[in-house]
């Protein structure tokens, strides 16, 4: 039986909720703000080296609050060793710079006496100086694999930097181009030099460093103002406040399309096309894109990360899925007609919507956009209605965008093997041995020896995240995905990566030549094709290959084999799996500060706006050793905008956040030892029955998936049930997959298993659990959590060793507030108490002298499940 919650603080009686609700001040917005994340094109990322180590955050009276994590020092394994077999590592305290300088590895430091709860809680008075030089303290593990040193500020690679904002003026009706500015302060001597994929604009950022104020106060550049007795203590100011001020946002309007849509039809002519495709994909099949490979959103301005745009000769379709429907409504034109995929009645996807209309059609897309087999596909669907899948030799969209932004030119970096656990070298072996294991293409009537032309003598990869993950390397090309624009060939002998030069430095080219690869011009990749240089025999490609690859190979000289790179990829290494244990605990600490802070700012009356906690969240997580950017786009989202799926808030739009309805946030920030990916959903007033059951409901479906026991050989598909079960039972649904793969250091969604996949699960796959439910118009809830599976031991063990289930990596609790008691079963029960008790001991030593965190942690530990109940005359306390 559940412990009686106890008794409220004297603030917490419902009869103070009557006073006037407060904004942030000019100066306390600067804590919360961030990226603005709608404007899809901009994808603001946080370059690691974007921040200064000693200013980015100062105090006001000895009260604002640290956003370092003091117990960052502390061993992984000290807290957690009762999850997992964690490779030993021997904790040893360094002092950092204090003047602004790099990370000094030289001097130890002795740490103070550790309390009960921890370093930073409990410490006598002399102690207090000896604990303020050690808050910026960081870990340097012994052990040769050091998982969890962080990067020197002088030595750091080019991780990510925020990229320009997208001005949303350009999308004003008769605009033709995008605008990007950059919203970081101008430093007088950056480490590098940033590629023009993000075009700064000068006057602008003057203008914005006017109005921000000096940080010096020299010249005629007026101060900010000062902080006030009544304004909140734990402002965020420095290098936070400017990141704030430099983020400038205009309502956007809709993009008039006509003028776009009447140049692309005039192409179409020229080859006589009744239909052009545009899709969302790059010329590498790649979820999310470069700035300048946005078609789809410059032609139809709909800023979705999914959905096709197909033209024709009198009308324009946009064909998505349900987690953009609303949002598609919002931003398209009246030139353009959403077409709903997925719904009952209608299409499943954008290629069974052509071919159900096109009829002698010519049908027209650059071969560079379309995967191989959906070529394939959609050609043999076309033939049957006498139509044809055409191919310009340009692309149509590129002929008409007079001011496409440029391709990066941002350097790639070594990822090192305490980060990968395995050489680029072996990998590199190990799939030529793969290669050397495939069967000849030989016809299946042919009894003949196979001849030297048939067999399988290389591999072509197109895929960034797999060539990163191959050679060790990552880049700065898309947004939130580490990954660079390349080609790779792999043959028997040689290894040629095809590169723009200006992204080698001279450090990354020694380290290529030392695994045996070459570098040529990124197209170059061409004409290589077209001679064969690797002789007799074919090349491996995966069904996700552009066609145009296919097409300049010729069917005679590949052989189209699922992607042995995927495979190999998604199972994880220990080293691997040992990062992002501790990814996930110091993506867990920024979260639990995150909703204390915010818990905390909303009791007190003060009205924050989901973008302002998007970006508080992003501060705190900027703070965490090895932190390199955002892993998407940050979900913050209350009321109506949380039933959006992937709602993301911007500056000038964003909503107060909702008492009366759930708050839910979904994100989770880039690690060079992990990607992380985290939502919870929380609620900071009385829920209503219809909002606790749904909850309840979720909840029900994650616990389930969490606690599964299955046998080898079983897919996620046949798991997605269990997610989905209790929700079934009355009658809630969600319309987006229940979970996915990700990666270490790499694209937060991953293959090729997923809980919508018919690939058997694996030790060693990591996968996301994320049931929701989202009342259209209203709310929203969705409970994700990131999971390891592997070996568990059953009592029967039937079959032998051959039973899987899951670790879990995510450490955050989950409210108690809006389930409902009875609902749960026993187990169910005790599986949610363990769950927040257990996120309790974990995080707990790394909260330092967070008192508030550390506070709004026991309290989500030890309270009860539910509501507490009416007292007398009805008068309703929550003691949250």
């Amino acid at each position: 039986m559940a412990p009686p919650p106890p008794p409220p603080p004297p603030l917490c009686f419902p009869l103070f909720r009557g006073k006037s609700r407060r904004r942030l001040t000019f100066s306390e917005k600067s804590a919360v703000e961030s990226f603005d994340s709608q404007r899809s094109s901009i994808q603001r990322l946080d370059r690691a080296n974007s921040y200064s180590p000693t200013a980015t955050v100062t105090s006001h009276a000895d009260a604002a609050e640290k956003l370092t994590f003091s117990t960052d020092t502390q061993s992984y394994d000290s807290a957690r060793n009762h999850r997992t077999d964690a490779i030993e590592v021997k904790p040893v305290l360094r002092r950092k710079s204090t003047k602004g300088r790099s990370y000094s590895m030289s001097t130890p430091v002795t740490p103070p006496k550790k309390s009960l709860w921890g370093y930073g809680v409990g410490l006598g008075k002399k102690e207090k100086d000896r604990e303020r030089e050690l808050q910026d303290t960081i870990y340097e593990g012994e052990d040769s694999l050091d998982l969890t040193r962080n990067v020197s500020q002088e030595s750091r690679p080019p991780g990510y930097e925020s990229p320009g904002a997208y001005s949303d003026s350009q999308r004003s009706r008769g605009s033709s181009n995008i605008e990007y500015v950059n919203p970081l302060p101008p430093r007088s001597a950056p480490s590098h030099s940033r590629s023009n994929t993000y075009n700064s604009n000068q006057s602008k950022s003057t203008d914005r460093s006017a109005r921000s104020g000096s940080r010096s106060g020299s010249g005629n550049v007026p101060r900010r103002p000062p902080l006030n007795a009544s304004e909140s203590s734990d402002t965020l100011v420095g290098s936070a406040y400017e990141r704030k001020i430099n983020d400038l946002d205009v309502i956007p309007e809709r993009v008039d399309t006509n003028d776009r849509l009447n140049a692309l039809r005039e192409l179409m002519k020229k080859d006589n096309l009744d239909y052009y495709i545009v899709p969302s994909l790059d010329a590498h099949g790649s979820e999310y894109v470069a700035i300048h490979d946005k078609r789809r959103e410059w032609i139809s301005g709909f800023t979705g990360s999914a959905g096709e745009g197909i033209i024709s000769k009198s009308n324009a379709y946009l064909i998505t899925d349900s987690r953009y429907w609303t949002q598609s409504r919002s931003e398209l034109d009246e030139n353009w007609i959403l077409i709903p995929a997925g719904v009952a009645d209608g299409p499943r996807d954008w290629l069974e919507w052509l071919v159900d209309r096109a009829n002698e059609s010519r049908v027209g897309i650059d071969s560079r956009m379309i995967t191989h087999q959906n070529a394939v596909k959609l050609n043999q669907a076309l033939q049957k209605k006498k139509s044809k899948l055409v191919y310009p030799p340009q692309n149509l969209v590129d002929i008409i965008w007079a001011e496409r932004p440029s391709r990066s030119r941002e350097p790639v970096f070594v990822q090192p093997l305490s980060f990968t656990g395995k050489e680029a070298g072996a990998k590199l072996a190990e799939l030529r041995a793969w290669i050397t294991e495939q069967a000849p293409s030989v016809p299946s009537y042919s009894k003949a020896e196979p001849k030297p032309s048939q067999m399988q003598v290389g591999t072509l990869i197109s895929s960034l995240p797999n060539i990163a993950w191959l050679l060790n390397l990552r880049g700065d090309d898309i947004p939130f995905n580490p990954v660079f624009h390349s080609y790779l060939f792999v043959g028997l002998q040689q290894a040629t990566l095809f590169i723009e030069p200006a992204k080698i430095s001279d450090e990354v080219n020694q380290y290529l030549k030392s695994i045996g690869v070459d570098t040529k011009e990124y197209n170059d990749v061409w004409s290589f094709l077209r001679r064969k240089p690797w002789g007799d025999g074919n090349l491996i490609i995966a069904p996700e290959t552009s066609q145009a690859i296919a097409l300049v190979l010729t069917s005679f000289r590949y052989t189209v084999i699922p992607s042995y790179i995927d495979e190999v990829k998604a199972i994880k290494n220990e080293v691997e799996l040992q990062g992002l244990r501790l990814a996930y605990i110091r993506d867990g600490v920024a979260f639990v500060k995150f909703l204390a802070w915010l818990e905390q700012k909303l009791l007190q009356g003060y009205e924050i706006t989901e973008y302002e906690a998007a970006w508080r969240l992003t501060e705190y997580r900027r703070m965490g050793m090895n932190y390199m950017g955002l892993a998407y786009e940050n979900i913050s989202a209350s009321g109506p905008n949380a039933a959006l799926p992937h709602y993301s808030p911007r500056k000038s739009t964003a909503k107060v956040i909702d008492r009366k309805t759930p708050y839910l946030n979904d994100s989770g920030g880039q690690y060079r030892d992990g990607t992380c990916d985290t939502a919870r959903t929380v609620h900071f007033d009385r829920p209503s029955d219809a909002q606790c059951e749904a909850f309840t409901r979720v909840l029900q479906g994650h616990i389930a998936i969490d606690s599964a026991i299955f046998p080898e050989g079983t897919t996620g598909a046949q798991l997605d049930v269990l997610a989905r079960k209790a929700l079934w039972q009355d009658g809630l649904n969600y319309l987006h997959g229940t979970g996915h793969g990700f990666g270490s250091y790499l694209n937060v969604h991953e293959g090729p298993h997923g809980f919508s996949s018919n690939v058997p699960l694996v030790p060693g796959h990591v996968i996301t659990n994320e049931p929701g439910f989202y009342k259209d118009g209203e709310w929203g809830i969705r409970l994700e959590s990131a999971l390891i599976v592997k070996r568990v031991k059953t009592k029967n063990s039937f079959g032998g060793d051959a039973w899987l289930g899951f670790e879990r990596l995510t450490c955050v609790p989950i409210q108690t507030k809006m389930v409902k008691d009875v609902m749960l079963s026993k187990e169910e029960r005790q599986w949610l108490r363990a769950h927040n008790k257990e996120c309790l001991d974990v995080l707990e030593p790394f909260l330092g002298k967070d008192k508030r965190a550390l506070k709004w942690l026991r309290r989500e530990a030890e309270r009860g499940i539910g509501l507490a109940k009416a007292g007398p005359g009805g008068l309703a306390i929550d003691w949250a």
